[in-house]
């Protein structure tokens, strides 16, 4: 950070965002829960397992084929604590409300949250709201913290990748960018884009039902799947390499991609999980994520080379290898 200043670049999930959770976050809040830099913390409570996360939600437009932001802000941290192998239990939910805002829009978002959370079998708990002064917000911000309970056994982090692991994700990726993206420009497409905003709470729970082999789960939120694979190749110092063939994207995004410059391997995702699985394990996990409506397109993408200082390489369809890296700068602000 060689200036003094805040960017959108350091909440865009990429490279600042990662220098400033390590430089800053990291070296002042440092313990050995966070140390970790996982979905959430894994805390141990005189014997009681629990995953512990916390997120804060800022789209724009707050409503979007698919979704909005209140299903956003309850899905969104139900998948972080599915990504640390816990059973979602319990949400708290902040709103920083600007100065003038309706009534009628604010009561849509609720209800929202509402169904959303009674989809994934959680409950909202406690929480607190705060209004500012018109042109203090946009419209409407959302935090939502959670707690979760893991079972005896589950050992589940981005530290956990090992050489052989075999990467499969549920479906195609750049769905929720590319969604976002195109309302709020106002952009049109032949065909409909819709956001892939989901609880994956139950999928998971499907995957380690049948195996304990299943060493990282990660959501490419903010940054993608390049990303997110960047960080897990850092945190388990390894080598990763994709196959370009095998990552699924729809053709529309592909498509959509094309016109507007983007790489879909660094769009958003709001209902999709990576997941490092041991090779001996990994075709009966894949058989059972295909069995659950949210992992019906799940597919094999990857594996985890060899030890390394962190590396993440793309197979091309043409038979190249090349290196892919974190994001650098800012795709899409205000995405999630």
């Amino acid at each position: 950070m060689k200036e003094d200043k805040i960017l959108l670049s350091h909440g865009s999930g990429g490279k600042l965002s990662y220098k400033l959770t390590k430089d800053l976050f990291l070296s002042n809040f440092n313990n050995p829960y966070l140390k970790k830099l996982d979905d959430g913390a894994i805390l141990d409570i005189k014997g009681l397992k629990l995953a512990y996360s916390t997120d804060s939600y800022t789209v724009d437009p707050l409503f979007f084929n698919g979704g909005d932001i209140g299903e956003l802000a309850v899905n969104g941290t139900v998948n972080d604590l599915a990504m640390c192998g816990a059973k979602p239990l319990y949400l708290s939910c902040g709103f920083i409300l600007e100065e003038g805002i309706t009534l009628s829009l604010l009561r849509r978002i609720v209800e929202s949250m509402k169904r959303a959370a009674e989809i994934a079998k959680v409950n909202i708990v406690t929480g607190d709201t705060k209004v500012v002064n018109k042109g203090a917000a946009d419209k409407i911000f959302i935090n939502t913290s959670g707690i979760g309970i893991i079972k005896e056994g589950i050992n589940i982090s981005g530290r956990n990748a090992r050489v052989g692991d075999i990467i499969i994700t549920n479906g195609t990726m750049g769905d929720h960018g590319i969604t976002v993206l195109s309302e709020r420009e106002g952009l049109k497409f032949k065909t409909t884009i819709k956001s892939d905003t989901a609880p994956l709470s139950f999928l998971v729970a499907d995957m380690l039902e049948v195996s304990d082999n299943v060493h990282v789960l990660r959501d490419p939120t903010r940054g993608g799947l390049s990303t997110t694979l960047n960080e897990i190749a850092i945190s388990s110092e390894v080598e990763i390499e994709i196959d370009e063939e095998n990552i699924p994207i729809r053709e529309e995004v592909r498509a959509a991609c094309e016109i507007l410059g983007y790489d879909p391997l660094y769009l958003a995702n709001e209902g999709k999980l990576i997941a490092f699985v041991s090779p001996e394990d990994s075709l009966k996990v894949l058989k059972k994520m295909k069995q659950n409506k949210y992992g019906n397109e799940s597919k094999i993408i990857g594996r985890v080379i060899k030890k390394s200082s962190g590396h993440v390489y793309l197979k091309t369809k043409i038979g190249g290898k090349r290196i892919i890296d974190m994001l650098s700068g800012e795709q899409l602000p205000r995405i999630c």
